[in-house]
């Protein structure tokens, strides 16, 4: 793994590689290549025994163009300026590809969790719900969950804002819990996203997803549902890790029962089931149809890429290959599903979490996964439209040139200041 690749620059990459298709000046590109503001803070937050401690986040909102800057909060000892300014750019680029009106944003804080107390963890996002405070809010920024936040810290973000504004506004964050506005199937909705673009895509090669052999770097959320869904297709989930390790099998995991090794033991490594235990390289070079990549940034880097022999490879993760790994895959013939598509379920359903707090009016599940399943199945269509049509050398190519068009047509649309 590559942590050497700065994401900011692999995402300005990624747009240059998309402008040789789009009718548009390099000034204008340019803009669309750098965060519009970062606010970067200093939260000191006194500790259970009374002691002070500080800590550094940020927050990028990317581009407002097509609607409010939306996007994730993650609480991560890795968390720096130009992973949170790549984030939201990839951010506002994902909600472009599916067709959702929402911009890009993205935020952290330097901490791992795990080292502090749930009541300390409450008073940290406290502190960083009022430094947010006046940059948020329905129709500004929405953020939402990412990697080590989840439902309970948006309950908090939601009350502190609402506390401090005297108003309810259940849409200033999505991804809460259910009885605090939260969506049914927003949880699942990454996952689900992932399953979606693999059976289209092997419906696309005209392939059968049921005889498909599956392997997922990364068993979080995103991961794991990717692999249980998939498996209800009927696919074989061969191979997993985590960030202790990976694991293979002869025959075929239960994705539910490996999760649930790994939610009692904290690994999914010594589980009964496994044949074999693997590093997390091997896992990801393993001989399989599909490798699902559903941790961190930069896990595939060019040298790991020549070495990999799946066939389809669905980014549940953002930015899991690196620009220089495109190119080798690329070479390979190995079919990539572009993280802003592959993953853009978690976004869609948050979209549709605000959308039902802004008309007070709530989905049922089974329309929340109807209306899901309709706006990537569109996306996977209008990308391989491009793809195919304009003779573009990939998928995340495809993915840009649609995203950048939409976003330069409101760019347009919207006129300049100044």
């Amino acid at each position: 793994m590559s942590n050497s690749v700065n994401p900011f620059e692999s995402l300005q990459s990624q747009i240059d590689d998309a402008s040789a298709s789009l009718d548009a000046g390099d000034d204008v590109l340019e803009s669309l290549k750098h965060p519009q503001r970062v606010l970067e803070t200093t939260l000191t937050v006194e500790m259970d025994d009374g002691s002070l401690e500080t800590f550094k986040a940020f927050r990028s909102q990317f581009n407002d163009a097509r609607g409010p800057y939306k996007g994730g909060i993650r609480y991560h000892p890795g968390v720096n300026r130009d992973e949170v300014k790549a984030l939201s750019g990839w951010m506002v680029y994902k909600c472009a590809t599916v067709g959702i009106p929402l911009g890009g944003g993205k935020g952290g804080i330097v901490i791992d969790p795990s080292e502090y107390s749930e009541s300390e963890l409450e008073r940290i996002t406290r502190a960083f719900a009022v430094e947010l405070r006046p940059l948020i809010g329905e129709d500004r920024d929405v953020p939402a969950p990412d990697v080590n936040t989840g439902q309970r810290e948006m309950n908090w973000i939601k009350d502190t804002y609402e506390t401090l504004e005297n108003t309810t506004e259940p849409g200033v964050v999505t991804g809460k819990s259910l009885d605090s506005g939260g969506s049914e199937g927003r949880v699942e909705a990454t996952g689900r996203s992932s399953m979606l673009v693999a059976r289209e895509a092997f419906s696309y090669l005209d392939r059968d997803i049921s005889e498909a052999t599956v392997a997922v770097q990364g068993y979080g959320n995103a991961g794991w549902i990717t692999a249980d869904l998939l498996e209800d297709l009927g696919a074989s989930i061969v191979a997993v890790s985590d960030s202790s390790g990976a694991i293979r099998t002869d025959g075929e995991f239960d994705a539910r029962a490996v999760k649930d090794h790994k939610r009692e033991t904290g690994s999914v490594v010594g589980y009964a089931g496994a044949d074999e235990e693997l590093t997390n390289d091997e896992l990801l070079t393993l001989d399989v149809d599909i490798l699902v990549p559903a941790a961190l940034e930069n896990a595939i880097d060019e040298e790991l890429a020549a070495d990999v022999t799946a066939d389809v490879i669905v980014e549940a993760a953002n930015g899991p290959l690196t620009p220089k790994a495109d190119e080798v895959l690329a070479d390979e013939d190995v079919l990539v599903i572009p993280d802003i598509l592959a993953n853009a379920g978690g976004v869609t359903v948050s979209y549709f979490e605000w959308v039902q707090n802004r008309q007070r009016n709530y989905w049922s599940e089974e329309r929340v996964n109807e209306e899901l399943e309709d706006v990537i199945v569109t996306a996977f269509d209008d990308l391989v439209s491009a793809y195919e049509d304009e003779d573009l050398p990939t998928l995340r190519v495809a993915a840009y040139v649609v995203a950048l068009r939409r976003v330069l047509s409101a760019s347009e649309q919207a006129g300049h200041w100044g």
